[in-house]
């Protein structure tokens, strides 16, 4: 049963703003994008009255999820403060109906918790780790994907989070492409291959379509996916991010106590760069750094094994030794690597017994190594 733009509109209808406005009537949603059940939306208001909206937000998203054939709901309130406006006036007696507060009556308390204060593990999961880069196009999703195999080989049970909200590769990588079923709790049941449980952005969204998301959408988005999806019982949770140090980071630092993360940059120098923002961005929010990997450390030839430093080489050695972070190891520019990992069929677990394989695993080794005491050993 397709769902359409319509249907969201007259559910919505019945939902009322702060003021007792009608949602749709309000002058806050963003365009509808309803299509094979999934339906996302954002309710945009000025940052003043954000506290008074997240009741609302959560109500449109429970009255959506009420309509039949809708699979999966995401509602971002985004709350900006305009340009050079005035702090709101002081609350006035309501001049409408009785008992209800004006919308700037909600202010949020002073001198509030860190926002690292809403921190909370995800249930059954021991570990969170994020694999992250300073910029794109260095090669940490295929990074994550064998990292994450290379824990699995080390007897632990992995799971995968696809959290690069604007270019997601693992379903690409896995050769995924089916849509996650919910559980009778309307969680998602994340998919499955290679003996990992996976979860990403692009099995809910077609591999074309442009996610041209704001900040708190985004930010939405990655909650959802830690929080509305049934991981089970984990040892480690993989998160692959996107790169630079924006609102998908900051969010999974600010919902989940991370246990590490690991930088993947290649040699040059331009990549180092972003790397060390990344590695400080990290360290800001106080979650441990777990090494440097460099990837695409030299170029191989399949034929006759001679080594070229295309992009230089060393370099991530080098920061990880200025930086007093562990350097994890190097990953050549292979073919079997890209070829693999273009046919979904990455190379830890297709060519198991290969020298590739055996540099992800050692990573991994090391990765485990510095988690015990938070995970089992294996």
């Amino acid at each position: 049963m397709s769902v359409t733009q319509q249907q969201v509109l007259d559910s919505l209808a019945r939902i009322k703003s702060p003021r007792g406005v009608a949602l749709t009537n309000a002058n806050v949603l963003s365009a509808i994008s309803a299509a094979d059940g999934k339906v996302f939306f954002s309710i945009n208001v000025d940052a003043a009255e954000a506290r008074a909206w997240e009741s609302v937000r959560a109500e449109a998203e429970a009255a959506v999820r009420a309509i039949p054939g809708v699979t999966t709901v995401m509602v971002a309130l985004t709350a900006e403060r305009k340009a050079g406006a005035a702090p709101p006036p002081p609350p006035q007696p309501s001049r409408g109906t009785p008992g209800v507060q004006p919308v700037h009556a909600h202010k949020p308390p002073q001198g509030g918790q860190s926002p690292m204060a809403r921190q909370s593990e995800i249930p059954g999961v021991a570990a969170v780790i994020a694999v992250a880069s300073g910029k794109g196009g260095v090669g940490k999703s295929t990074t994550a994907l064998n990292l994450a195999l290379g824990l699995r080989d080390l007897g632990l049970k992995v799971g995968l989070l696809d959290a690069d909200i604007y270019g997601p590769s693992v379903p690409r990588l896995t050769g995924l492409r089916d849509k996650p079923e919910l559980n009778n709790e309307r969680k998602m049941i994340p998919l499955r291959r290679f003996g990992l449980a996976i979860m990403s952005i692009g099995f809910l969204v077609e591999e074309e379509t442009a996610m041209i998301w704001r900040g708190p959408m985004v930010m939405s988005a990655v909650t959802q996916m830690l929080r509305d999806v049934e991981w089970g019982s984990l040892d480690v949770l993989v998160v692959d991010m996107p790169p630079g140090t924006g609102d998908a980071q900051l969010t999974l630092a600010q919902n989940v106590p991370l246990k590490g993360a690991v930088i993947v940059s290649t040699p040059q120098d331009l990549s180092l760069i972003d790397a060390r923002r990344g590695l400080a961005m990290f360290k800001k929010v106080n979650v441990p750094v777990l090494g440097i990997v460099e990837n695409m450390s030299y170029f191989q030839c399949p034929h006759c094994g001679t080594k070229s430093d295309i992009f230089g080489h060393g370099g991530a050695r080098h920061e990880a030794d200025k930086l007093g972070v562990p350097f994890l190891g190097e990953i050549p520019l292979h073919m079997a690597i890209r070829a693999t990992s273009d046919a979904g069929n990455p190379v830890v677990d297709s060519e198991p017994d290969g020298p590739h394989a055996a540099i992800y695993r050692a990573i991994a080794g090391q990765v485990r190594d510095q988690l015990k005491g938070v995970i089992a050993a294996a």
